[in-house]
């Protein structure tokens, strides 16, 4: 259900809630229909939204938002366009300390190998002890908070020079940067794209990314003991729990060869 009130604009906002909405909607290639389908409103309501006929609640700006997978920020600007307050996210570290220390349980499941929560911007928000042995040898300004796990990855006074496949995953990891730029034009994402294709630049790795070897892509990192293979995934948390922690994901590295294994399990062991 909508209103057809239309509440006061708010200061700082220059453009209409429905016009933002339908840039949102062209930029994901969307048709009206299919945003209505998608968020089960009629078509008519997207269209008498789009061109301010219908003023939406902000139930109905955040559930046209999530379809769209329009990022926090942003989100909080259609709010604001809508006349509405926003809804800023909860810094991880305000989370409600139950949550968090179910996080970290989480981290610590993983051990002995590293595991790291990030957020949308590759920003650490925490780790597990096995993840210090990845960071030996990195510059201590990489590693002054926040610490940026892409710009950590690709500078050359940081892991750049330890990773052995460095076209392949830098290659990887600055499509999936580039990907979420476009899809959420967060310019801190655009700023960063910039940064780490200039770091890149510099070590000689070409602007196009370069094709993996198979289907799953390893990351090979040169240590004391030779070097170390691992596999990444990536959860992403949700869920209701806490606001504080939505849009943060974990980074799990798993062995890929049994040298890499049997040295995070000495690690573990605290050898």
């Amino acid at each position: 259900m909508t209103s057809e009130v239309m509440p006061p604009r708010l200061a700082g906002v220059d453009e209409p809630v429905g016009v933002l909405l339908r840039a949102w909607r062209r930029r994901k290639s969307l048709s009206q229909q299919g945003l209505a389908e998608a968020a089960a409103v009629s078509a008519r309501h997207v269209s008498r939204v789009e061109t301010g006929l219908a003023h939406p609640t902000p139930e109905m700006i955040l559930r046209l938002a999530e379809h769209l997978d329009v990022p926090q920020p942003e989100r909080d600007r259609l709010l604001l366009a809508g006349g509405y307050a926003p809804r800023t996210p909860v810094a991880p570290e305000a989370a409600d300390p139950v949550v968090l220390a179910g996080v970290r349980d989480l981290l610590d499941a993983h051990l002995p190998h590293p595991a790291l929560l990030l957020d949308d911007r590759w920003d650490l928000i925490d780790a597990n002890a096995a993840a210090a042995e990845l960071l030996v040898g990195c510059a201590p300004h990489l590693l002054e908070p926040p610490v940026n796990v892409l710009r950590l990855t690709t500078h050359p006074d940081g892991l750049a020079r330890r990773v052995r496949n460095l076209p392949q995953w830098a290659g990887h990891l600055r499509e999936q940067l580039r990907h979420r730029a476009e899809r959420t034009g967060d310019a801190a994402q655009v700023a960063l794209l910039a940064e780490i294709t200039g770091h890149l630049a510099g070590l000689g790795v070409p602007p196009a990314p370069a094709a993996g070897p198979g289907p799953v892509l390893v990351l090979e990192l040169e240590s004391d003991g030779g070097v170390l293979r691992f596999v990444s995934t990536s959860t992403r948390l949700t869920g209701p729990a806490d606001r504080a922690v939505a849009g943060l994901h974990l980074e799990t590295l798993l062995p890929a060869d049994e040298r890499t294994r049997a040295r995070f399990a000495r690690v573990g062991l605290g050898g």
